[in-house]
């Protein structure tokens, strides 16, 4: 079901309601939770692309009913029920490329390099019994 919602949102977004985000983007659905007993499902958006994230959000919440009303007519013949729609942004894609950037300004020295063995001295073996 969550599977169903995720791709049926999208579309729904992005075809059936372009009008709301003003010729933008439409946000991309990052994952759909649905409770077990289908009466909400919590739907994360990647709100990454096309400006402010929390004002798009806030346009998303106060079009929740038309939003579910177009996902009803895309879905009333695959579910009975159509759960409510509950609206998080999903920040994880921003977080990661924050990781990023910080990783990659670590300076890191190498590794020293160590001597290499001789053959004759090799590692001592662990003793596994008290006869050995």
């Amino acid at each position: 079901m969550a599977s169903l919602l995720q791709q049926e949102l999208a579309a729904v977004l992005q075809r059936d309601l372009p009008h709301l985000f003003g010729g933008g983007m439409a946000p991309g659905i990052s994952t759909v939770k649905v409770t077990p007993d289908l009466g909400q499902a919590r739907v994360y958006l990647s709100l990454l692309l096309g400006g402010d994230a929390e004002a798009r959000l806030a346009i998303i919440k106060d079009n929740g009913k038309e939003i579910r009303h177009a996902l009803a007519k895309r879905i009333r013949k695959t579910a009975r029920v159509v759960p409510e729609l509950v609206f998080f942004h999903d920040d994880s894609a921003a977080y990661a490329a924050h990781m990023d950037e910080i990783l990659g300004t670590l300076v890191i020295p190498p590794a020293p390099k160590d001597e290499a063995p001789e053959e004759d001295d090799k590692p001592a073996r662990p003793r596994l019994f008290k006869s050995e």
